[in-house]
């Protein structure tokens, strides 16, 4: 089964202060986790950790050059990668490899930068108090990002359901019709349309057809 290294794994590396992070044939390195690995000084060595010392020989910490691991070129790997992500076809791959993970993504060396690959995004069911309602979102930005707001997307399919706002937040209709509900009074919005809602708002969500929103939270 293939490995994905990315540059969460170079960091939570360099956290611990370790330099050499051991890996197989079998690793794919993104170039972000390259890009990582270059700023904090980690270096990649095929072969297993050494059990007996601190320190590993410098025949062991030797690596592989980085256009190659284990005879495997990286850079094609990383192409064919950028086709399937392109043809929205990555997702699913990644989850028949057992890759578990929300979504695909890429970030610079220090954090300052994130890259979403959103057609790789997993779509999780939004629990809205009633089996039956189809309403799913997944959620792309958010406190594991350092980041004091949230964002993702959100689809409703002929239902509606009760929403209580518990912070301030921001809808962007990507496709299809919503409505919000508050005290009598139906709000419509269509393609192209953004809401905001204020903290301790009591409404409604809902879509005659399928509606897809961009969100985002603070």
């Amino acid at each position: 089964m293939k490995k994905l290294i990315c540059a969460k794994e170079v960091e939570a590396l360099e956290k611990r202060g370790q330099k050499v992070m051991y890996i197989d044939t079998d690793t794919i390195i993104t170039p972000s986790a390259k890009d990582a690995a270059a700023a904090c000084g980690i270096e990649f060595s095929c072969g297993a950790p050494p059990c007996c010392t601190e320190t590993a020989p410098a025949a062991q910490a030797a690596t592989a050059p980085q256009s190659t691991q284990g005879g495997i070129d990286s850079e094609l790997i990383y192409k064919a990668l950028t086709a399937l992500m392109e043809k929205g076809m990555l997702g699913d791959i990644m989850a028949a490899a057992g890759q578990d993970s929300p979504y695909v993504a890429e970030k610079d060396g220090e954090g300052f930068v994130k890259l979403v690959r959103g057609n790789t995004a997993k779509w999780e069911p939004l629990d809205t108090g009633n089996p039956a309602d189809k309403v799913f979102y997944n959620e792309l930005i958010g406190a594991d990002d350092g980041s004091s707001m949230n964002a993702g997307f959100m689809t409703i399919e002929k239902c509606s359901f009760p929403w209580d706002v518990a912070c301030e937040e921001i809808y962007y209709v990507v496709e299809g019709t919503l409505t919000v509900e508050k005290e009598g009074r139906v709000f419509t919005a269509h393609p192209g349309d953004a809401l905001f809602f204020q903290n301790g708002a009591k409404l409604s969500f809902g879509s005659p057809d399928k509606v897809k929103v961009f969100y985002a939270t603070h």
